[in-house]
């Protein structure tokens, strides 16, 4: 196992619920992972990270945490964790664990206990528990709403049966948020990430890691503008304005989604504070203590690039998911820039950037680059969505956008079935949505659903192969067949092989340790192109054929003319369609 192997790594990411299922009850589990890990080492991963799996009422899909060292019944046991973390090392396959720390389930011993023991018990501190305003408390402590719609704060009946205080959730009312100035939870969360890495975890994926601090005094706090559940835009629609993209800078004071600044003063109260670094400082050196390179990758919702980094100094995590990346549209221009900036901001603080395109709680991009409208991270899409675009266009966007990322050099994650070109599940009935976001807004936004639902292993199988019955908790498109992956194994020019290919070339040419130089490509404004190492790498993001000798200076002629090593689409040799990369020996 090599030498601060994150750095470089390839993390695929289980959403365990619709990963694979072995006991045919509709849920993905634990049993059915270990099952499936071979169909991973095939792919050419480094590492894996799992969604939560612990005990939990489900409001939630499992980010409503009852008890942080068990495993839900749902996904199995303790030895049905041990058996995959082991089956998963004798692969050379690392396991990351997801690990919610903004909040727990309202079903944690603790907060029934602090429910039981009333107003300013020890019980309590655990948690943001705050008397009402007006006369009699009966409003609300401030006016914050929860990132899946409606208010932030839930009133509680007291023992003697009258109305009592309110607990913050900035998120559904089944998981209140801890109050991370009380050093018993800090001891907790200390205790918990032990539990995992004497177990033989290699990592945590760290939910919420922009929360946990909220600005003292709880102040009243008014968006500027509408934003995506977690502050982010969710990428915006093709043919917007550049003006109106959500394109990353630098440049001090420019806010660049809405809802948070670029200023740590101009940040929401409960996103970004200065003392969450205290807190990963902390588990740094606690991780540290262990063997084997331990690591925190942080989901944090910040801008622009430059602060996002601070989440990532030598003695904070090891990674941030790159969310700028994820909601650059596909325009050339956008793409430079938001690749110079993630390799400055993060190598300004000795950190990989990170790359990634989809994952639990966005549309999954072969969808997302066809779409013609705006959508907001978090929102999701349905039936009654505008501007929903061609779906073979947003396939073909979607692997020339793969093939460019797997390109630059860092760390990338992937998320399960998009190696088999998954979209988004889109006419998902409304009596099956369980995204507390569809219920907390009534339905005006069908929130995440449509990139959970359960993927596809063998096209004639019960549940396309993700369990031997016909159980879905979700349930699955019939078009999915068609993109099972017994229908793409050994198939050239299929999505399955394309990702194959490319991670096993990024591999053998140290892509992900390269460096890049860009092209300038003036006369193809519409063109993407760079070095890394042997590799040239030249992506079309118009909508015309281009020539690559017309577009490619002179020293790059004989590589223009050449086989090559791997194509996002069809191509005739020398001639790039549109919404295609290629790669070229140089």
């Amino acid at each position: 196992m090599t030498s601060e192997w994150w750095r470089t790594a390839v993390i695929y990411q289980i959403y365990p619920r619709s990963f694979a299922d072995a006991n045919g009850d509709g849920m993905g589990d634990l049993a059915g992972i270990t099952a499936r890990l071979g169909a991973l080492a095939e792919l050419g991963v480094d590492a894996i990270w799992l969604s939560p799996f612990y005990t939990s009422p489900q409001h939630d899909a499992g980010y409503d945490v009852a008890d942080y060292r068990d495993v839900d019944p749902l996904f199995g046991t303790l030895a049905d964790f041990d058996t995959m973390l082991a089956e998963a090392h004798a692969r050379g396959i690392r396991v990351i664990v997801d690990l919610v720390p903004n909040h727990s389930s309202n079903e944690h011993a603790w907060f029934q206990a602090a429910l039981a023991a009333g107003p300013g018990s020890t019980e309590r501190a655990r948690y943001l528990f705050r008397d009402g305003r007006g006369e009699a408390g009966e409003l609300p402590p401030n006016n914050w709403d929860s990132v899946f719609g409606g208010p932030a704060w839930t009133r509680v009946t007291e023992a003697d049966g009258q109305p009592g205080q309110w607990y913050l959730h900035l998120f559904d009312s089944s998981q209140p948020d801890f109050d991370w100035t009380n050093d018993e939870v800090r001891e907790e969360f200390r205790d918990i990430l032990r539990f995992w890495l004497d177990r033989g975890v290699d990592g945590f994926r760290v939910d919420v890691a922009h929360g946990l601090i909220k600005a003292e005094g709880l102040p009243d706090w008014t968006p500027p503008a509408e934003g995506g559940s977690m502050g982010g835009a969710g990428g915006l629609a093709d043919d917007a304005p550049d003006a109106e993209r959500p394109v990353p800078s630098a440049e001090p004071g420019v806010a660049l989604e809405p809802g948070i600044s670029s200023e740590p003063g101009d940040a929401p109260p409960f996103w970004a504070q200065d003392g969450v670094h205290e807190i990963y400082r902390d588990w740094r050196a606690l991780l540290d203590d262990y063997p084997g390179e331990r690591i925190l990758a942080a989901e944090a919702w910040v801008d622009p690039l430059a602060r996002v980094a601070q989440w990532v100094r030598p003695d904070e995590m090891h990674q941030s998911f790159n969310f700028a990346y994820l909601e650059t549209p596909w325009r050339a221009a956008a793409l430079r820039r938001v690749v110079d900036e993630s390799l400055a901001a993060f190598g300004a603080v000795g950190a990989p950037s990170t790359w990634v395109l989809s994952n639990h709680d966005v549309v999954r991009h072969p969808t997302r680059l066809a779409l013609t409208v705006g959508n907001l991270q978090g929102h999701g899409v349905g039936p009654r969505t505008p501007g929903i675009g061609d779906p073979a266009t947003g396939l073909r966007r979607a692997r020339a956008a793969t093939a460019l990322m797997l390109a630059l050099p860092g760390s990338a994650y992937l998320y399960q079935g998009e190696e088999l070109g998954l979209p988004e599940a889109i006419d998902l009935p409304d009596d099956a949505r369980q995204d507390p976001t569809w219920f907390r807004t009534n339905g005006e936004r069908y929130g995440r659903d449509g990139c959970r639902v359960p993927i596809p292993w063998e096209a004639g199988s019960p549940s396309f192969g993700f369990g031997p019955t016909d159980a879905s908790w979700l349930p699955q498109p019939a078009e999915w067949a068609d993109y099972a992956r017994d229908r793409q194994q050994g198939v050239p020019g299929s999505t399955l092989s394309m990702y194959r290919a490319a991670l096993r070339l990024r591999r053998e040419h140290a892509l992900a340790s390269g460096t890049l130089e860009w092209i300038e490509t003036p006369d193809a404004p519409d063109v993407v192109a760079f070095t890394n190492g042997a590799l040239l790498v030249v992506a079309n993001t118009g909508d015309t054929t281009i020539s690559l000798a017309e577009v490619l200076p002179d020293e790059h002629t004989a590589a223009a003319a050449a086989q090559p090593l791997l194509a996002s689409g069809d191509l005739a040799r020398g001639i790039l369609p549109a919404d295609t990369t290629v790669w070229l020996t140089r």
